[in-house]
């Protein structure tokens, strides 16, 4: 039986690298981003957040795109200041611009089987950050939850926008190759509950009897509980859910081809 066809929905970048891996393991790969990543064309805070870098008693990063949109403009991080992430995926964002267990504090969560705000503020020792400045480097738009209970223990909360995500336009070349995809069982990629929405919402777009019910039959593989649930809520029958980090993710696509 011929395996199943990996289909990748991170942003295209992130995508192309996640591929090679993915083809590393014997299987074939399909790139089919469900977000678009765009930089912002002022940069003024970004800068401003870098000089200052040295204020800060914490800085938080909410994915690898923040990560990568933020150390474009950092050319030493000061070593007294701790870094926070949600999962292996920024770890390894943190890795390519020299930063490790070696040489910087970083902080994520214990749990990798659920890697967001709420594990995160778990392992952060809120107490020593009364009084002090915390940097939060994220996209245009996000959650408030960790900002918020941040500011309830009394730290001073600087939210810095460092990208821009939305969903590809939804064109005639795409609509073609979704048709195509679902005609077929594949196991889809999907690392963001935002990505698994902007997924729904094409297929319902296509006005084709049977396509909902078509994606609701894929194979999905997540590497977040909420993602898992957002999926379960969209009446997904074939849910895998892995920890955190890219490894993990393969693991799953060798034990179910």
């Amino acid at each position: 039986m011929q395996a199943k066809k990996v289909i990748i929905t991170r942003p295209l970048a992130q995508a192309r690298d996640f591929a090679v891996k993915v083809n590393q393991i014997g299987r074939e790969s399909v790139l089919f981003p469900l977000i678009d990543i765009h930089g912002l064309s002022d940069q003024t805070l970004i800068r401003k957040a870098v000089r200052e870098l040295a204020e800060f008693a914490l800085v938080v990063f909410v994915s690898p795109n923040a990560i990568d949109a933020f150390f474009q403009h950092v050319i030493t991080w000061p070593i007294d200041v701790p870094i926070a992430v949600m999962g292996a995926g920024s770890r390894l964002a943190l890795s390519k611009h020299g930063l490790t267990e070696q040489n910087a504090s970083i902080i994520s969560p214990a749990n990798r089987l659920k890697t967001d705000s709420e594990t995160l503020l778990e392992v952060l020792d809120v107490a020593s950050l009364a009084g002090k400045k915390v940097l939060i480097v994220r996209g245009t738009d996000g959650r408030d939850f960790l900002s918020d209970a941040l500011r309830s223990f009394g730290a001073e909360v600087i939210l810095l926008s460092a990208y821009q995500r939305c969903a590809p336009e939804f064109d005639d070349q795409k609509k073609v190759q979704l048709i195509h995809l679902l005609e077929v069982d594949h196991q889809w990629v999907v690392t963001s509950s935002e990505a698994l929405r902007t997924l729904m919402n094409w297929c319902v777009q296509l006005e084709i009897s049977k396509i909902v019910a078509k994606l609701q039959h894929q194979t999905i593989i997540v590497p977040h509980a909420r993602i898992a649930e957002v999926a379960q809520q969209m009446g997904f029958h074939f849910i895998t859910l892995t920890a955190s980090g890219d490894e993990n993710v393969l693991v799953a696509l060798q034990s179910h081809v």
